[in-house]
């Protein structure tokens, strides 16, 4: 069946890189295996779809060529018109992974034989992507800050720099493929006999083993440890957003490592809350201040200052201190928007009622 990528992202078809982007982390923290509830099955199909979305070129073939042709990668065959795949006018709908009469079975691998791929044993192998979520203060939120993680997890082997051989020790020609890094592999099916290539698991494809294997990791090139990350978390992060890290999730032999995923959670602020390039707070002032002016210090992530505080305002006015807010766009910040609220006193004395009567009055 094929797969529609935007709707696998829940977006629109004329959604931009940053909607695509946006939808894809949020999937991705959500169906991550490593999460209580993940879907493996999901994620690599919500990776697949920003794989594709992503890349521009990619897109605009996706986009011309619809999911049906699109996904065959030669064009897709005539269609039956009952929803079922045929070939030939041979329905296949019946047959499945899996042995049948004493037949190995995959069609996956066998049409991507016949047409040219080498099936999906032959993909690329990468390892575990890794997700976890970090707090930060709202100030190092607003200015950004750099944090270290230590993580247990499988990496490169740093004694042998991910060869597998030990130091000096040269590496010679598998002798399982003969150095081409890739054996031949034969299979019965119920069309007859199919022939593949795959790739050779005692060197993991390079075609080179090494002559003495490296003490530290027995030859596999990497191994479990203890690993120190440097994560650069940049100013104005909104909380709850996903910073993702290429290479740095779980090594593999031979392979590409996988990424790792950090949600970045921001500790509520005692005074301030963020608003897009500003910071909004909220500011109690006395009567008198209302109606006679005055000035009232206030502490901003950047220290204390005065405020001046206009006469006659009303509750609810904002005050706007400029460039106090959060950074952007090389060294411009935004602002601090002061939202008044006056303080209606609960109890006067005898001169401050007749000093109100006198107002009262007056008509103030």
């Amino acid at each position: 069946m094929n797969r529609d990528y935007y709707e696998i992202l829940g977006v629109n078809k004329k959604a931009n890189k940053e909607e695509i982007k946006k939808a894809f982390r949020t999937l991705a923290h959500k169906f991550h295996p490593d999460k209580k509830g993940g879907d493996s099955e999901k994620f690599k199909e919500i990776n697949e779809a920003y794989s594709i979305l992503s890349d521009d070129q990619k897109r605009q073939q996706y986009d011309m060529y619809g999911s049906a042709n699109f996904a065959g990668g030669y064009g897709a065959g005539p269609s039956s018109g009952s929803g079922s795949s045929s070939f030939g006018g041979f329905d296949f709908s019946q047959f499945t992974q899996g042995g049948n009469g004493g037949f190995e079975f995959d069609l996956g691998d066998i049409f991507g034989d016949v047409f040219g791929g080498r099936g999906r044993r032959q993909q690329a192998k990468r390892g575990r992507d890794i997700s976890i979520d970090i707090e930060i203060s709202f100030e190092d939120s607003i200015f950004g800050v750099d944090r270290i993680v230590l993580l247990n997890k499988v990496s490169k082997c740093d004694h042998c720099g991910g060869t597998g051989a030990e130091k000096g020790s040269e590496m010679i020609s598998c002798q399982t493929c003969n150095g081409k890094g890739h054996i031949r592999e034969v299979k019965r099916t119920f069309f007859g006999q199919f022939e593949s290539q795959v790739m050779c698991e005692s060197c993991h494809g390079s075609g080179k083993i090494p002559k003495v294997r490296c003490s530290v990791c027995k030859g596999a090139g990497i191994l479990k440890k203890e690993t120190e990350i440097k994560v650069k978390i940049p100013a104005g992060i909104d909380n709850g957003e996903m910073i993702r890290l290429s290479g740095m999730g779980e090594a593999i032999s031979s392979g590409q490592a996988g990424d790792l995923y950090i949600k970045v959670y921001v500790k509520k602020h005692q005074s301030f809350r963020k608003d897009g390039q500003n910071l909004i707070m909220d500011l109690n002032i006395k009567l008198t201040d209302a109606l006679l002016g005055g000035e009232q210090s206030i502490a901003t992530l950047d220290g204390d200052i005065k405020v001046k505080i206009p006469e006659g305002v009303t509750f609810g006015e904002v005050l706007r201190i400029k460039g106090k807010g959060v950074p952007y766009d090389r060294g411009h910040r935004g602002d601090i928007l002061v939202k008044l609220h006056i303080m209606i006193p609960k109890k006067l004395s005898k001169d401050s009622k007749k000093a109100l009567e006198i107002l009262k009055r007056e008509g103030i």
